[in-house]
């Protein structure tokens, strides 16, 4: 149907709820409004749906939300009735409808006799991963837009294993989702009713001890932390979000006593009236943690976003300002210190494996490898390291040690089966104190990676493709880099091209191998320099996200080349 169809069917609804009623009336005048919110519906794929909240069918509201429950209730309903009876974990953050959405899905559920068990309040996204394995549930909901500003709310869905629902499974729900074409007849039970037949269960801080005591293993030397780490100064902001239901008790129990909690962003605000853009890769995010750390002399700034998967750190320097790392170097440091702690406690074992995306420092390989210990590279997206650690201990084959994405997304121990800022955090306060006890910072800690591996240095380029022209403008861009098939960049030969779709890397004497990993819309070229270049369409934001990655011998020429390849790629691009 057009737009005009769409627009009119909601405006018709005898029941539609009366806040988005009135938001469909306020936008009456605005055709470019309301063609994109009634034109396509919500892309609904492996990473579940993201988007601007209001009216619509590409819109973040109770009836979007309601398909997609009804499309994972649906596919539940295929199960055997053991697997079925197992339910559903549901969690959310701190944004507008958040606890409603949480709520909506569980009615939905429970129409279809499929127990839930609902947070009380707000609980980070890695403990609802946590608490997937922890309560044997067959699936588990989080209503989140992770690091998304104040507009936008989403919802994912995880599988049994505690990682983000598999490509197979996905696929299979995402097809019963988009059979739900009329919003306003799905059926929902009675809250109060489901309660009392035993099918919706408030769950909280029975939970919360059990995630708690998982989180204690994540420290590896006591003593120094006993030693160092009580009296070091440590600032975390969580942000306005759910790492303040857990941090403070996170950073007690490790045995890290001084730090302080930046007050303004302990607030639960779903305006993020602090910091528009609450992602912890922003220098701006750190602005209130930096006057704070600045007054209480702090030795390191923690931040975690909105639903407490992601990290970010800045670090004291001499002159008293603070430096931010990227997530690569956040990554690069917190490995180096696993695997050498692990080494010093003879508790590094032989088969030990680290898995990050294609999209991450090739930093990380260098230091595993020196460690003797085995690099996986999977696709982006958190699943694929869950997928992984599942093959880990399903064969045998491998130990899991460590894993990350670039997007500062880091996890330590397997309990959880996403990234997890609260595990980030613990280790990185200790990581912090290793540097202390040796008079040394966080930063001089990189740099000693950086003379005795070499300098490495990525960047990550977004380019915005919105309106409703936006997706085929993306899918004309990568159809063009296909097509022309560039052989070079920065005048460097590009050795090998590796596209994900077709699953086939060509190199440049024009030798063709299979990729072993899942079909995905992703090129990569690795150049004969050791570059590499990745270009990547957003699973949940109408952008494509382009990364480079480069080496050299010094700070200042890996600056030089990481500046020059990029303006080739722009270049191309433009073109």
């Amino acid at each position: 149907m057009s737009w005009q169809d769409n627009y009119q069917l909601w405006q018709q609804a005898k029941e539609l709820d009366l806040e988005l009623k009135h938001q469909l009336t306020a936008m009456a005048n605005d055709q470019a409004a309301l063609a994109d919110a009634f034109t396509a519906p919500m892309e609904f794929g492996t990473a579940g749906m993201r988007g601007v909240l209001g009216p619509g069918i590409n819109r973040m509201n109770i009836y979007t939300v309601r398909q997609a429950t009804e499309g994972l209730a649906t596919f539940m309903d295929t199960l055997d009735a053991e697997t079925k009876k197992r339910g559903v974990a549901i969690s959310f953050d701190s944004r507008y409808n958040s606890e409603l959405f949480a709520h909506e899905a569980a009615r939905v559920l429970g129409y279809h006799d499929i127990p839930t068990y609902v947070f009380d309040q707000l609980r980070p996204t890695p403990e609802l991963s946590f608490t997937v394995r922890h309560l044997h549930t067959y699936a588990g909901i989080m209503i989140t837009a992770s690091h998304n500003p104040k507009q936008y709310n989403g919802y994912k869905i995880y599988g049994p294993d505690g990682g983000q629902m598999p490509p197979k499974e996905a696929d299979m729900i995402t097809g019963f989702v988009r059979k739900v074409t009329d919003l306003f007849a799905i059926k929902v039970a009675d809250e109060q009713n489901l309660r009392e037949k035993g099918l919706m269960h408030l769950i909280g801080e029975d939970v919360d001890l059990a995630y708690l005591a998982n989180l204690k293993t994540v420290s590896i030397n006591h003593d120094l932390i006993a030693q160092t780490g009580k009296d070091m100064k440590l600032v975390y902001t969580p942000l306005h979000g759910t790492g303040k239901m857990l941090a403070e008790r996170v950073l007690h129990n490790a045995g890290f006593q001084g730090f302080r909690m930046v007050t303004e962003q302990a607030i639960l605000d779903p305006e993020f009236a602090t910091t528009p853009f609450p992602n912890p890769e922003f220098p701006q995010t750190f602005d209130l943690a930096i006057k704070l750390g600045q007054a209480e002399g702090a030795d390191v700034l923690i931040a975690t976003d909105p639903d407490a998967d992601r990290l970010g750190t800045a670090v004291r320097q001499p002159d008293g300002s603070y430096k931010l790392l990227t997530g690569n170097q956040i990554a690069s440091i917190l490995l180096h210190y696993v695997l050498q702690a692990r080494k010093d406690a003879g508790t590094l074992p032989s088969n030990g494996a680290v898995v990050k995306s294609i999209v991450s420092t090739e930093l990380a390989t260098k230091i595993a490898e020196s460690y003797g210990v085995k690099m996986v590279d999977v696709e982006t997206g958190f699943k694929f390291i869950a997928e992984q650690i599942e093959q880990f201990e399903t064969t045998g084959s491998y130990e899991f040690l460590f894993g990350f994405e670039e997007s500062y997304g880091y996890l330590v121990k397997s309990f959880v089966r996403d990234k997890d800022a609260m595990q980030a955090t613990v280790l990185l306060a200790e990581v912090a104190a290793y540097y202390k006890s040796q008079g040394k910072t966080l930063y001089d800690g990189l740099e000693e990676l950086y003379q005795t591996y070499g300098y490495y240095s990525e960047k990550t380029i977004s380019k915005d493709f919105p309106g409703i022209e936006g997706a085929g403008e993306m899918k004309q861009l990568m159809t063009r880099f296909r097509e022309e098939k560039p052989d070079r960049f920065n005048g460097v030969q590009v050795a090998i091209t590796e596209d994900y779709q077709t699953q086939k890397a060509t190199y440049a004497d024009g030798k063709i191998v299979d990729i072993d990993l899942p079909v995905s819309n992703v090129l990569k070229y690795k150049l004969e320099d050791g570059t590499w270049i990745a270009i990547r369409p957003s699973g949940t934001e109408p952008k494509i996200k382009f990364y480079v990655g480069t080496q050299a011998d010094s700070e200042a020429n890996v600056a030089q080349k990481l500046n020059q390849f990029e303006k080739a790629l722009d270049e191309f691009i433009k073109q």
